[in-house]
């Protein structure tokens, strides 16, 4: 089969075209952005991309067309396709239909988290022998690539509620029809596709009425929302981590914790993980590996050898004592927990400079701006980039008074950080995009002021 895939070059659709390259299929595609590093990795899987979306690829007459939900009408390969009446689907259908079939689909959804539990939860059934196949919203560490098919029954997958595409406005998660399946946590997000929490909550809802029977649903104990969404209607075991009845994990340390279920005790854990958040998230993958026979001890101790995912707590370098961090928060909670998680680590003797982007739809259209300054409130000083932002900023971080700064220009912003820094600190970059390369910007000016 040859498809065409639009939008190849996000994270989703590139692991896409991954897996149809790795199950014998040919595959090309296109996007407005092709540019490394996903070109390269996609080149290097042997597949044709092309600049844009020009109607000249018709003639490229493909099986199917794959559209990614960055696709919308108006796009002049899309409305050719649509003209010409040629067969097309989504990513998300595409994939549940030539990939997952026949697979023990293990699913991670949840408003945050996703990614890092995703892949841990590959790692635990990778230690445990299962060679899984997976797709990934991110790059894994210890896999080194966002997607990997093998000829294992098992298959884990990011379970993703945003929307599959302009044409199918269910979300992505619903398609994959897992076996497994864990439910982090549910708070409200997206805000450019739903209108609030309980639009939310019925597409969980509605991916939990895909879920056999047979199969599990380890769940956030803690979370309200979730239990909303299981009081609509649920079929399956559950098993909850948080509470005392279910999966807890107990700080011994900064780095170390205690996992139990129901009261029975099966081990210490030892990481480098930062954070509650990053505990919940390890528990969560094991209650879901043993749902296929890994047995919680081995997963606690390979926990010991998982290596986050890129861009979370991911150190970018250290310059005259000086730590820059690179992190995906976007997410009031996020940012909270990623600070939070830093603070427990590093003690209070050291400062903490937080550099935001307010990148996220949510974030720029002022939905959760409210939030932000008590999200903030762990960091000594806290940097906020206001380019193109469409609320002020800096009213809404009036509360903390001259800790915060806010900077339209980039170059402003790198200024400001990179003269309040000094030898110990540590400075935490959150965004959910490239930020304009501030990480390295960073980097250069801190190198040239330690060089004078």
């Amino acid at each position: 089969m040859h498809i065409h895939i639009l939008g190849i070059c996000g994270t989703f659709m590139g692991g896409v075209a991954e897996l149809a390259r790795a199950a014998g299929h040919r595959v090309t595609g296109c996007d407005a952005n092709v540019y490394p590093p996903m070109s390269t990795q996609l080149e290097r899987a042997g597949i044709e991309l092309i600049q844009g979306f020009g109607q000249d690829q018709l003639r490229l007459s493909p099986d199917v067309w794959v559209v990614g939900n960055v696709v919308t009408r108006g796009n002049p390969l899309m409305e050719a396709i649509l003209d010409r009446g040629d067969r097309y689907c989504s990513g998300p259908q595409w994939l549940a239909e030539h990939i997952l079939p026949c697979k023990w689909v293990l699913a991670v959804s949840g408003t945050h988290g996703k990614t890092t539990t995703s892949s841990l939860l590959a790692w635990l059934l990778e230690a445990g022998g299962k060679n899984p196949g997976f797709l990934i919203g991110g790059v894994p560490e210890n896999f080194g690539t966002s997607a990997r098919l093998t000829d294992s029954p098992y298959f884990v997958i990011e379970a993703d509620e945003y929307d599959t595409a302009f044409f199918d406005k269910r979300s992505k998660f619903v398609h994959y029809r897992p076996r497994t399946a864990i439910l982090n946590n549910l708070e409200f997000d997206h805000a450019d596709i739903f209108v609030d929490l309980a639009a939310i909550e019925t597409q969980f809802h509605h991916f939990v009425r895909t879920i056999p029977q047979s199969g599990l649903i380890v769940t956030n104990g803690k979370e309200q929302s979730l239990e909303r969404v299981l009081a609509k209607g649920c079929w399956t075991r559950v098993e909850r981590f948080g509470v005392a009845a279910g999966w807890n994990a107990r700080e011994q340390g900064v780095e170390e914790f205690d996992i139990e279920y129901a009261g029975q005790p099966f081990g210490r854990a030892r990481w480098e993980l930062l954070g509650e958040h990053n505990r919940m998230n390890a528990i969560a993958a094991i209650a879901a590996a043993r749902h296929i026979g890994i047995d919680p001890h081995d997963a606690i101790s390979a926990l010991a050898t998982f290596t986050n995912v890129k861009r979370r707590m991911e150190i970018r370098g250290q310059i005259a004592g000086v730590t820059v961090y690179d992190d995906f928060a976007h997410h009031p909670t996020a940012i909270e927990t990623t600070l939070e998680g830093l603070r427990s680590r590093i003690g209070p003797g050291r400062r903490i400079l937080a550099v935001l982007e307010p990148r996220s739809n949510t974030m720029k259209l002022g939905v959760m701006k409210d939030r932000l300054s008590a999200s903030l409130l762990t960091a000594d000083r806290v940097y906020c980039f206001t380019g193109g932002l469409g609320w002020d900023a800096a009213s809404v971080l009036q509360s903390l008074g001259t800790r915060a700064s806010c900077h339209d220009e980039l170059g402003d912003l790198v200024e400001a950080v990179v003269s309040a820094a000094k030898s110990g600190d540590h400075v935490v970059v959150m965004s959910n995009g490239a930020f304009g390369g501030v990480h390295q910007k960073l980097l250069d000016a801190l190198n040239a002021a330690d060089a004078v």
